[in-house]
């Protein structure tokens, strides 16, 4: 079964919150939750971490959407997009420093909302979530998750699910217990997107995730009944990396 992407919205006024959720039900996504102050949605992203957050930039109390967004980015890799009305040069330049993926502008109409959304995981599927080169300062999450294509729709995945992933020419075909996503992208592209203390290459055609691993023999790799053929040249370099995880 496909997971449905999940959004947490973060506005103190009621009636917006209310209407944005029920539009973002419409379009087939998940609302994680509604909460009208910064320290709420910090918490909320702690026991519940959405894969987006649509957040208030004017939020009421203590802190408002933008101390929110740094408190959240110091501990978690979360997109957010801000909610904004009628913004003045410096606040605008305070948000820009969280790197928000975009921003929607009150009143919010539901053919704005669906589009910025849907851009935003767009983006999600085409990035990867762990940069070969690291921006300096920027906060160090292992993610859990990642977004992929998959017959013209975005497919949130959770990388624990993940056994394999084989190339079939330009394409591949991502694997998890339950089922196959045929991926308009390659191998080594795949390679590049999920994270290197998990993943590694076995052969020219696969990679496996270490931690799915049930057996493995000399030329061959067993997941979940699953025969996987282990390279020679690259036996070694996968049984050292079998005895750090």
């Amino acid at each position: 079964m496909d997971i449905a992407v999940k959004l947490l919205i973060v506005e103190d006024e009621m009636i917006i919150a209310a209407d944005i959720a029920l539009q973002l039900s419409k379009l087939g996504y998940e609302v994680s939750g509604i909460v009208p102050r910064g320290e709420e949605a910090i918490r909320h992203v702690e026991t519940n971490r959405p894969d987006l957050i649509l957040l208030d930039i004017s939020l009421k109390g203590s802190i408002d959407g933008i101390d929110t967004a740094h408190a959240i980015l110091q501990r978690w890799t979360v997109p957010i997009i801000y909610i904004t009305a009628n913004t003045d040069e410096a606040t605008f330049a305070r948000a820009k420093k969280t790197r928000p993926y975009a921003y929607i502008s009150k009143p919010i109409r539901a053919i704005e909302l669906q589009r910025v959304i849907e851009l935003t995981i767009s983006r999600l599927a085409d990035e990867p979530p762990f940069a070969a080169d690291p921006v300096p300062d920027a906060p160090f999450v292992l993610s859990d998750r990642i977004f992929v294509r998959h017959r013209e729709k975005i497919i949130k995945i959770f990388i624990a699910d993940i056994l394999y992933v084989e190339a079939d020419r330009n394409y591949c075909n991502l694997c998890t217990a339950d089922k196959e996503y045929l991926l308009t992208t390659t191998l080594k592209q795949m390679e590049y997107k999920l994270p290197v203390n998990y993943f590694v290459r076995v052969h020219r055609s696969y990679l496996v995730n270490l931690a799915q691993v049930d057996e493995v023999g000399e030329g061959h790799i067993g997941i979940k009944g699953k025969t996987i053929p282990l390279s020679h040249n690259l036996r070694e370099a996968f049984l050292k990396r079998i005895q750090t995880i």
